[in-house]
């Protein structure tokens, strides 16, 4: 372990869309969060800068934010993020959140079982890769103190998806 200094955990993480107006329909219409904040970029004055959250208050850990820049197209790789995961607390949540996005004409994956939790994975309208993930059954199911050695997530057909 390090001597640094305590973090509160994620605070928000911040992308980039093409164009916001489909991104924010994306998250209020298909995920049902809350656009709290439209302004824009300190960095860059000019670009718009949306906060969407899956509380009304979008408190440190539950936001998401975009910046538009209409003419860009990112490239997966070192530096971009690959995807990133919400949890959900259970699999019925899990697959009552894949029923509602099927409904909103969102392609989700089916079911898929990572060991430590079950997930679904889909696309904003820009190709962003999302992640739902439950809540277990958790990074201890297979180790008593989790981390302390390196696991095969394939051994003994662990892993399969369903």
């Amino acid at each position: 372990m390090t001597d640094a200094p305590p973090t509160t955990g994620l605070h928000h993480v911040t992308n980039v869309c093409t164009d916001m107006e489909r991104t924010r329909e994306f998250y209020e219409e298909a995920l049902g969060w809350h656009t709290v904040k439209r302004t824009q970029n300190y960095d860059d004055p000019g670009t718009p800068h949306y906060y969407f959250s899956s509380t009304p208050a979008g408190e440190p850990g539950t936001t998401v934010t975009y910046f538009e820049y209409p003419d860009s197209r990112g490239t997966p790789g070192p530096g971009a993020s690959h995807h990133f995961a919400f949890g959900v607390e259970d699999e019925e949540t899990l697959r009552e959140w894949r029923e509602h996005l099927r409904s909103r004409d969102v392609r989700v994956s089916e079911v898929k079982d990572r060991t430590y939790f079950r997930s679904v994975y889909f696309t904003d309208p820009d190709g962003l890769v999302f992640e739902l993930a439950t809540a277990g059954p958790g990074f201890g199911v297979d180790e008593d103190e989790p981390g302390s050695r390196a696991i095969d997530p394939f051994e003994d057909g662990r892993g399969a998806d369903e």
